[in-house]
């Protein structure tokens, strides 16, 4: 039996340092040390030795055991070294090869939108004001004429912290915060985000508006058409037209929605107009007498118009965009494409 142990542990020796992988060294451990090993069946067979015999031989093949365990972690070690500096050479660098030029950051499509707009108006005397997303419902909604018993505050779908706290679900609050603190003649838009609890491909619960609000003495339903022609020629270009068809809002009476000539066929008819040639892209209205006096202005003396548009639509619009969620999936491929 003694004659049987020293030769498999030359065998197991004569395996280890013959290996030229660590998947041969593998190998070779698994064939004498492994459960079903040279070694171990050995040790199995201890049982068909005399009693008084089985002390000494178990602990011959166990001395033998950690010896070769011995051997193979220094044979691992140099295997490791041998493969770590064969790969350190085959991935040798080219320093003759052309660099990879850093990817370029641009501006968001919507960020694009949102400054082509302020220039616009800003251009025509406005100025950029900014409200809290955070908003108590009173601005909202009561100052805007809708009270808690108003439908639409149902088509709103408002994320509410409480009863009467919110996430704004438009940027008109911000005009209610600016008539508060300031007196006639106001000129302002008031950018930024808002919030409602609807997802598909045209809507999302997180997107942009743009309010503009304009309050003096004399000011007229024409001079918001004016206003806003402007606006969509020069977003558009001059060949844009556009359409003011009679609408509803709780706090502009008149109102109208305002539609300009289809992007992408021009106006003759396609999908995406459904074949009627006009896109909507915003409401409109001349300011409620209800809202100027609950900011203590006399509607008797000033009036105004306001208008709200959604940046999002105005973006897929100006860069034939067909689905919302494009804009939010930070998705480089897509957003390159905005490079300046």
């Amino acid at each position: 039996m003694q004659e049987q142990i020293a030769q498999i542990r030359q065998a197991a020796v004569e395996s280890a340092q013959q290996a030229a992988t660590l998947q041969e060294l593998t190998n070779a451990k698994v064939r004498y040390l492994g459960k079903k090993g040279e070694l171990t069946k050995l040790l199995r067979s201890m049982g068909q030795l005399p009693p008084e015999e089985r002390p000494v031989f178990g602990r011959l093949v166990n001395e033998v055991r950690d010896e070769l365990e011995g051997i193979w972690a220094k044979r691992e070690q140099e295997l490791f070294q041998l493969e770590e500096e064969q790969r350190l050479k085959a991935e040798a660098l080219d320093w003759t090869l052309p660099g990879r030029r850093p990817m370029r950051g641009t501006l968001h499509p919507i960020t694009l939108v949102i400054n082509e707009a302020k220039e616009i108006f800003t251009g025509m005397g406005y100025e950029v004001v900014e409200g809290p997303e955070v908003e108590w419902d009173y601005y909202n909604f009561e100052a805007l004429n809708i009270p808690p018993d108003h439908p639409a505050r149902d088509t709103q779908d408002t994320f509410f912290f409480s009863e009467k706290l919110l996430l704004r679900s438009q940027t008109s609050s911000v005009q209610i915060h600016t008539m508060e603190q300031r007196q006639p003649p106001i000129r302002i838009i008031a950018p930024g985000k808002v919030y409602r609890a609807d997802a598909d491909v045209t809507h999302s619960p997180m997107f942009h508006q743009i309010e503009g609000l304009v309050v003096d003495e004399g000011i007229t339903f024409a001079d918001l058409k004016g206003t806003l022609q402007l606006f969509i020629e020069r977003m558009f270009g001059p060949e844009a037209k556009v359409r003011f068809r009679p609408s509803y809002f709780p706090f502009t009476e008149p109102s109208a929605e305002v539609d300009v000539s289809c992007i992408i066929c021009g106006g003759s008819g396609c999908r995406v107009c459904k074949d009627t040639g006009w896109l909507e892209i915003l409401g409109c209205g001349m300011v409620d007498p209800r809202v100027l006096r609950g900011v203590n202005y006399d509607p008797d003396v000033v009036s105004g118009f306001a208008f709200g548009m959604g940046v999002e639509r105005i973006a897929m619009l100006r860069y034939g965009i067909n689905d919302i969620r494009l804009l939010f999936e930070n998705d480089v491929r897509f957003l390159k494409q905005f490079g300046m």
